[in-house]
């Protein structure tokens, strides 16, 4: 079985592995594609085309490797978010583009107010050293945490985000999100397909979690991520059974970001995960049927 992986991470948001390398990886895990979804941008997915092409130079077809353009954009939801991947979308859209860094603007605010909070308790950090550290990338709460250990200041990614960088410690700052629908129409507009992302991992009631789903595909959604790292066997039952009662395409993917989740595979998340190509030729025929329609 020809096996793929829609969700996938680089140093482009936060993510620990260059486009070459996960080029790299996807070949020695021998998937037949994969799709770079970092978050709130597609900028990486230039170099990462180039690193595929260099791969594929002189290989037959059926050996070479396709990687996909995609996103992953954090939308409001009560007081806090929800993901929605954007597949197969056109890296190019200027429209697209603009919603993308409209999200990045707004999380550099936070992230310099986080700082803040961190220098007044005593912290020894910088974020212009931040920034610099990873200069093309979307910076988020993991480079915060990859500063913190190089600096000594904590021992590992765990401890930097129970004491200084998670929800519930007194420097988290709340980032004001796309409203889903505005993500959702943006990624049909820039050609993509709309996805729920680790639907299990919100962990809301079964009621809520279907109220969400009918709200979102009321503004367009048209998948939901059904095989993923961390379901349990029931989790992947139950996620299929939602898909198909609501008329949803299944996507899959390991959430592959490298060191921050080192347990976490290209390809095969926790070593539980067999993503089938037909997942994306039915989103290419999804996609397909949505270009008529613009």
């Amino acid at each position: 079985m020809r096996n793929i992986d829609l969700h996938v991470h680089s140093t482009f948001s936060d993510g620990s592995e260059t486009t070459e390398t996960l080029v790299e990886l996807a070949v020695k895990a021998r998937l037949a594609a994969f799709a770079l979804t970092d978050h709130d941008t597609t900028d990486g997915y230039k170099s990462l085309s180039e690193a595929a092409g260099r791969h594929n130079a002189g290989l037959p077809k059926e050996e070479q490797l396709e990687v996909l353009p995609g996103v992953e954009i954090s939308a409001a939801y009560k007081k806090g978010d929800i993901h929605i991947l954007g597949l197969l979308v056109n890296p190019d859209d200027s429209e697209f583009n603009a919603l993308l860094k409209s999200a990045e603007k707004e999380r550099i605010s936070r992230n310099i107010k986080m700082i803040d909070n961190l220098k007044d308790a005593g912290l020894d950090i910088s974020y212009e050293e931040i920034v610099a550290s990873a200069p093309d990338s979307i910076i988020t709460r993991a480079h915060f945490g990859k500063y913190l250990v190089e600096k000594g200041i904590v021992p590992d990614y765990p401890s930097a985000f129970e004491k200084y960088l998670g929800d519930d410690t007194p420097y988290y700052v709340a980032r004001k999100f796309t409203s889903p629908k505005d993500a959702i129409e943006g990624i049909i507009k820039a050609g993509g397909i709309p996805v729920l992302a680790h639907p299990i991992i919100y962990r809301l009631p079964v009621s809520e979690l279907e109220l969400l789903v009918d709200t979102l595909i009321g503004y367009g959604l048209r998948g939901i991520e059904t095989l993923y790292s961390s379901h349990s066997r029931q989790d992947e039952s139950y996620v299929r059974g939602l898909a198909k009662r609501k008329g949803l395409l299944m996507t899959g993917g390991s959430d592959f970001h490298g060191k921050p989740k080192p347990a976490i595979s290209i390809g095969i998340g926790r070593g539980n995960l067999r993503i089938p190509y037909t997942f994306l030729e039915n989103l290419r025929e999804e996609q397909k049927k949505l270009a008529m329609h613009f």
